[in-house]
């Protein structure tokens, strides 16, 4: 089969490699779409801790089941699914006091998308595999992944309705955010540097918008935005810049919430005013993957047409053409590119 391997830092090439054996717990899907991420794009340019190439790149993805093993349950072939890319251990100390984002044995796949067919493990099948509504497109359906962790973090933000929250970045996270926080019944304020994101954020419902490559201090520029200058109820971080970090945490009101959800390189830090924190009391709060229960939200939001996936997904491309996807990726053009293969 045909598969874009990842080899190394900024080395991923498309290869013929073996179709994947099964285990008879796991089943074999032919991938339909698979989507890129901002995850991918971080793996490609530094590389990932957790895996080791070569690898077949790509994790959000959706497609039909080829082949089943013979102790699997509950699935057949032909049936169309969607997975998420890691499955908890629910025996671990995390998964028992209801924490399996943190599971200490998580079943973690972040690879495999980009290729013509994926093998899923069996704790994934057990439980973060999905069947797909017969009216709900494989493009669509693959977006299941990254709204599950979005769905998680909307939930540890405790958004309450008339709350103003700022959702800084504009990424395909960032834009999932605007939706989830509208449904919560929030004022939304969207920051980020290109104009097409924030157009966007527009059309999905954001109340308010910041071009943040035309302020001088975006923080006076959100708190401008806020009721007598006092900043935000919530503010979410979705761009994995500790500038960024330190930035969302000062937009914040007294006894207000920073949601730090994107992931910062390895080893980097910010720095917090203490008497900041101490005396105004907020809650700064870092946000990390998904569970099982948030896989399935996620698929209901998408189903019920609660998400606005086709102004998230902007491009497509045959995974022949998988070279310009992923220069598109890299250069941050578009949203989410779906590969084909």
């Amino acid at each position: 089969m045909k598969a874009a391997v990842f080899h190394g830092i900024k080395d991923v090439r498309l290869e013929e490699i073996e179709i994947p054996r099964i285990s008879p717990y796991e089943v074999l899907v032919k991938v339909k779409a698979a989507l890129t991420c901002g995850t991918d794009r971080k793996l490609y340019l530094r590389g990932h801790p957790l895996f080791k190439p070569p690898f077949v790149f790509g994790h959000e993805f959706a497609g039909e089941i080829v082949k089943v093993g013979e102790k699997v349950k509950g699935f057949q072939k032909g049936m169309r699914v969607v997975a998420a890319n890691s499955a908890p251990c629910n025996r671990c100390y995390y998964c028992k006091i209801g924490r399996q984002s943190m599971c200490e044995n998580l079943t973690l796949r972040l690879s495999g998308a980009f290729a013509q067919y994926v093998e899923i493990p069996r704790p994934i099948v057990e439980q973060n595999l999905l069947e797909i509504p017969s009216h709900l497109s494989y493009k669509k359906a693959a977006l299941v992944e990254p709204l599950a962790c979005v769905v998680h973090g909307i939930e540890e933000s405790n958004i309450a309705l008339g709350d103003t929250v700022v959702i800084n970045g504009l990424g395909p996270i960032g834009l999932l955010f605007v939706q989830l926080a509208k449904l919560k019944g929030a004022r939304v304020i969207a920051l980020d540097v290109r104009r097409e994101r924030l157009d966007i954020a527009n059309k999905l419902g954001a109340d308010e918008l910041v071009d943040a490559s035309r302020v001088g201090d975006q923080v006076k520029a959100v708190k401008r935005l806020t009721e007598k200058g006092r900043g935000v109820d919530v503010a979410i971080e979705a761009v994995g810049i500790p500038e960024v970090w330190e930035k969302s945490i000062l937009m914040v009101r007294k006894g207000g919430t920073a949601v730090l959800f994107g992931g910062c390189a390895s080893g980097t830090k910010i720095t917090i005013d203490t008497e900041l924190l101490h005396y105004s009391e907020i809650t700064i709060k870092g946000v990390f993957h998904h569970t099982p229960q948030y896989v399935k939200k996620a698929l209901d939001l998408i189903s019920q047409g609660k998400i606005d996936t086709d102004s998230l997904i902007t491009d497509e491309f045959p995974l022949a053409d998988f070279s310009k996807a992923l220069e598109m990726m890299i250069n941050q053009e578009g949203i989410k590119i779906a590969v084909i293969p």
